[in-house]
């Protein structure tokens, strides 16, 4: 991607490393697809639902995260796990950037896990693309992706034991 916007975020997880690696590297597709969706829609579409508010007006996507693969990195230096992934608009997919990604998962301490999420798109569309991307679609991309990673998070939260 030789013009592509790049979105970073992260957040924590108060639960053990492996216990959020364990999680992620079993049931990453559930997680992800039940982090993104609203309860009464889980079961309608396989879809996951990107979304947030911008101004106060609702925005949003359905979108198809696909991940593309699982990185386990352990040695005595460092510690690891890296799923690539990427989400496309479930319709219409060329008036919506596609999102390439690596949610990176690291231990913080023995009771705390950090998910750093490294992402980048090129907008479509062209030069008109790129002018909305400026204006606002960066900004509508980037809380999106702040909201996708909380609402994992969350979920990470409230159902590991």
């Amino acid at each position: 991607m030789a013009t592509a916007t790049s979105i970073r975020c992260f957040d924590y997880v108060n639960h053990p490393y492996k216990k959020v690696c364990s999680t992620l590297s079993q049931h990453a597709n559930k997680v992800f697809h039940l982090a993104t969706r609203s309860a009464e829609t889980r079961a309608e579409n396989i879809a996951a639902g990107l979304h947030t508010k911008i101004a106060g007006f609702e925005i949003g996507k359905e979108v198809l995260v696909t991940i593309k693969s699982y990185t386990d990195v352990e040695n005595l230096r460092k510690k690891h796990m890296t799923i690539n992934l990427e989400w496309k608009a479930a319709h219409a997919a060329n008036l919506f950037p596609t999102m390439v990604a690596k949610l990176n998962v690291y231990p913080i301490s023995g009771d705390e896990t950090q998910l750093d999420f490294e992402g980048e798109y090129e907008p479509p569309l062209g030069i008109i693309g790129k002018a909305i991307d400026v204006i606002v679609g960066h900004r509508i991309a980037e809380a999106s992706v702040h909201h996708f990673l909380s609402e994992i998070t969350d979920f990470l939260r409230k159902n590991i034991r």
